[in-house]
């Protein structure tokens, strides 16, 4: 399905483009019998939900105007903002989370563990840096970039 996604990113990026905000991420993906194309949005200061409206409004003209029709199963159309919990996905979100509470999942376990979380302290091109608390200490562990699956921004409790 990475056709409709690279189509989708292609339609999308010059409505966004115009409003000066930020394409995160699209998806088209299965759950259960329904087909959903998801484009996530975000600006500075965060996106509305009129703005979300808006996107939708354009894109959803953009795609039904084309023929052949790029997704000839039926689908839901949804644009929303990220999320508290914001995925990084490209190298310019991992340089806006420095200094921010984020979650990482591993593909291979670093003694046991798969999962952490904690404040990103620095980043490289091979490697980032996590202060993560265990129990009343704090400790900076690093990471290689190669072996982080998931990257997300996170809620700290």
């Amino acid at each position: 399905m990475s056709t409709v996604v690279e189509t989708v990113t292609g339609l999308v990026q010059p409505i966004l483009d115009e409003q000066n905000f930020e394409l995160v991420e699209v998806e088209f993906v299965k759950e259960g019998k329904s087909w959903f194309l998801r484009v996530f949005i975000d600006k500075e200061g965060g996106i509305d939900i009129e703005e979300c409206a808006y996107v939708s409004e354009k894109l959803s003209e953009k795609l039904d105007s084309l023929d052949p029709d790029p997704i000839p199963q039926a689908y839901f159309l949804e644009v929303s903002s990220p999320g508290a919990e914001r995925p990084l996905k490209k190298e310019a979100d991992y340089e806006k989370a420095v200094g921010e509470y984020i979650h990482i999942s591993l593909y291979q376990a670093i003694d046991g563990q798969k999962q952490y979380e904690g404040f990103l302290m620095s980043l490289s091109e091979t490697e980032l840096v996590l202060k993560i608390k265990i129990k009343t200490r704090e400790k900076e562990l690093t990471f290689d970039r190669k072996n982080i699956a998931k990257a997300r921004l996170a809620i700290q409790f």
